[in-house]
């Protein structure tokens, strides 16, 4: 057995470049599973760099210095945030109260609708079950403004907390833009000097990321506006709210798009109850799900990301479980990280040379 270790540890961690990458590697996963939300400031000023430095890049293209393009972007890029909040916020905050205040009564009427559907067909569903759906409906609405009070009163110190990711993160986005090359520099002058399997991971992660990335920032908006747009047609409630749910969703993959469809489902119900407009928007809410699904993320991450579905789902619930909500938005990235390190770790010949 023993034998076996050692030369297991000869064969793949002999070469300075493997032990150096696999401690990384390991005091990486171990600051974000303990201080992951310490840094959490950091890992989004991270990502909306990686978001930015392609305009920064386009820019510099055309003539303009490092300096002057990193300058227009940021503010260009903090000016549409404060625009977009400034409009967007008030308007989803008052769909939010209004959608609370009716949450009640949207429970009402499900629940006679239900009844009322199971009085006109007791052969296909039955008394137990009936009455196990309404009194579920029934705990959910009173309990429901005892969820707000808590809610509230527990969310008043997040509120220092936004604070601080408003002053923290734009200040942590312009350095990384800024001094990109020399952060780079810094970093990799404490690596070895032969680090072939790293620079091979680095690039194909660099392309990958920054790819996924914007690709998702482009998806969440046209997902977003395509959704408002067919609510605004069919005249459904809190078209604004339910919009921007279906934007976020596209973050998480699958689980996102499946979580959603029940808020926009009990929406459409309460408003419309049985007619055929229920149906209408349900069914145009699914076409837009199918083309987002089925057109749009092939054609933006055609090349981006090269994942199997049934990985991505493993990498969501594990990565997921571990970190919270930040391991569900990294877990495709983090997928990614898992397959270039396969793909990049050398074998025994590349070792032994």
């Amino acid at each position: 057995m023993f034998k076996i270790v050692d030369t297991l540890i000869k064969r793949y961690f002999s070469n300075e470049e493997v032990v150096v990458f696999l401690l990384l590697l390991i005091s990486a996963v171990c600051v974000l599973a303990f201080w992951g939300g310490i840094f959490a400031p950091i890992l989004i000023a991270i990502v909306l760099a990686f978001l930015l430095q392609g305009v920064v890049e386009r820019l510099q293209r055309i003539g303009l210095g490092h300096t002057p393009s990193v300058f227009i972007v940021f503010f260009t890029f903090l000016t549409s945030c404060s625009v977009f909040i400034g409009v967007m916020v008030p308007i989803v905050w008052r769909q939010a109260v209004r959608l609370v205040q009716d949450a009640p009564r949207m429970f009402t009427v499900i629940r006679n609708e239900v009844q009322q559907f199971a009085e006109g067909h007791s052969e296909l569903v039955s008394q137990s079950a009936i009455d196990e759906i309404t009194n579920s409906l029934a705990n959910e609405s009173a309990s429901l403004g005892q969820w707000l009070v808590s809610f509230s009163i527990s969310s008043i110190p997040s509120m220092f907390a936004v604070v601080i990711y408003v002053v923290l993160v734009p200040l942590v986005m312009f350095f990384l833009l800024k001094d990109q090359e020399r952060i780079s520099n810094y970093l990799t002058s404490w690596l070895p000097k032969e680090r072939r399997m790293m620079r091979n991971i680095a690039h194909e992660m660099n392309d990958q990321i920054a790819n996924y990335i914007r690709g998702k920032f482009i998806e969440m908006v046209v997902v977003g506006v395509v959704s408002y747009l067919v609510f605004l047609f069919f005249g459904l409630k809190y078209a604004e709210l339910l919009a921007l749910l279906v934007g976020l969703s596209v973050l998480i993959p699958y689980i996102g798009a499946a979580a959603v469809t029940i808020p926009v489902v009990l929406v459409a119900f309460y408003q419309y109850g049985t007619q055929s407009e229920f149906i209408y928007v349900v069914v145009a809410y699914l076409i837009v799900q199918a083309l987002d699904g089925n057109v749009l993320v092939p054609l933006l991450f055609s090349e981006a990301v090269n994942l199997h579905p049934l990985a991505i789902i493993v990498a969501v619930l594990f990565f997921g479980g571990i970190w919270g909500f930040w391991g569900i938005f990294f877990a495709i990235p983090l997928a990614t990280l898992v397959k270039a390190i396969i793909n990049a770790w050398p074998n025994q010949e590349q070792l032994s040379s």
